[in-house]
């Protein structure tokens, strides 16, 4: 249990959300929120409170989601959906250059990439804090820094919304990044719902988030509301029916190579790529150059890739993961082990996105299992 004081908390009302909404969108962002659509709970941009999904929560399991009524009123009473914050951060498809004929030769057109606005991320649960946490190293916290990530980034506010449920498929409590959102934050939201009304205990995490606090109408924050608030991450946490054994994750993911489980996930994994669509840290993209037949302009994209392409494991003249084994050896080794030689973390948040929208229902965490207690089957 967390020990928490009164220092940086306040109590702001339910009423106020949509104000806190427009006070960003006076400051200059676009606010990204969450939206039910298409049977889902998606991220886009919003203009007020009435856009949340008030009422609804999700059931997720192996290769199922879905939405249902809640039984109050509550705006973030679910986990988290298909989206996640990367498709903003890191765009599917980003224009890297252009360029045009000129004086027998090309050149390259002035192409800086530079958002309309910057961002504000409204509900980012404390997976997804991770996950960019993650993705932070990976694309800025290196000698190779990725221009246009860093641009979003740094221009982007945070309002973190703690968990105070968890669904079936979660599993940060054993990832040690969640249910509570620790940091990364400019400011952080515990929805509470109860006799005592419909409020949000509200924790600042930067200066940013201080000066946004300042502008909105609060009320001290209780030790009854401290309670309340802590009570319901806390349930949140005890609610995970599921876990991943870390200790020596590592050690065993390469000691295990040969394991007869990777032929068994093979003959259930469709190579779909889902499971790297929807998770919040894959990084993997690949090239493409384009030409169009009524211009003399040609055009460099960048766009999203994944393991399980065949054309991504295409190097040097030929395929190097020819069979969906080996492409699913690959990300899940490269999750929870190989990102730890390359960049000091797992790549793995506990989020539970590659579980609930597998359409064969690979579970990661039952996989982790099979091979601990199948002994060693690695190469020496």
């Amino acid at each position: 249990m967390i020990t928490v004081t009164e220092e940086h908390y306040r109590v702001l009302r339910a009423d106020e959300l949509t104000k806190l909404i427009e006070l960003l969108s006076r400051k200059g962002h676009e606010i990204i929120g969450p939206c039910v659509r298409d049977g889902a709970i998606v991220y886009e941009p919003i203009e007020s409170s009435a856009q949340l999904p008030a009422g609804w929560t999700d059931e997720q399991e192996r290769g199922c989601y879905r939405l249902k009524h809640s039984q109050d009123q509550a705006w973030f009473g679910y986990t988290v959906g298909p989206d996640s914050w990367k498709k903003y951060l890191l765009p599917a498809e980003v224009r890297l250059w252009s360029a045009e004929p000129w004086s027998g030769t090309f050149r390259i057109l002035n192409n800086e990439v530079r958002p309309k606005q910057a961002y504000a991320f409204l509900g980012v649960r404390a997976c997804d804090l991770a996950a960019i946490k993650v993705q932070d190293r990976v694309l800025i916290g290196d000698k190779y820094r990725d221009a246009t990530y860093e641009r979003l980034r740094q221009s982007a506010f945070i309002v973190a919304v703690q968990c105070t449920h968890a669904a079936a498929t979660c599993i940060c409590a054993s990832m040690g990044t969640g249910p509570r959102a620790r940091c990364g934050f400019d400011l952080a939201l515990t929805e509470l719902v109860g006799p005592a009304g419909h409020r949000f205990v509200v924790q600042t995490g930067s200066e940013r988030g201080d000066e946004v606090l300042a502008g909105l109408e609060t009320a001290p924050v209780t030790g009854a509301d401290l309670r309340d608030a802590e009570a319901a991450v806390d349930r949140a946490a005890s609610e995970q029916v599921r876990s991943i054994d870390t200790a020596g994750i590592k050690e065993l993911l390469y000691q295990n190579f040969d394991h007869p489980r990777w032929d068994n996930i093979a003959t259930r994994c469709l190579t779909c790529a889902n499971c790297t669509m929807v998770c919040p840290t894959c990084f993997c993209t690949t090239v493409e150059d384009v030409t169009y037949l009524t211009s003399h302009q040609a055009e460099r994209w960048r766009r999203w890739d994944s393991c399980f392409t065949l054309s991504f494991s295409y190097i040097h003249g030929g395929n190097v993961r020819t069979s969906g084994k080996a492409r699913y050896r690959q990300w899940m080794t490269h999750k929870l082990a190989s990102w730890i030689d390359q960049f000091g973390t797992m790549g793995c948040v506990g989020c539970g996105r590659c579980i609930a929208w597998c359409p064969v229902g690979i579970d990661i965490t039952e996989e982790v299992r099979a091979l601990r207690e199948g002994g060693n089957h690695g190469k020496p």
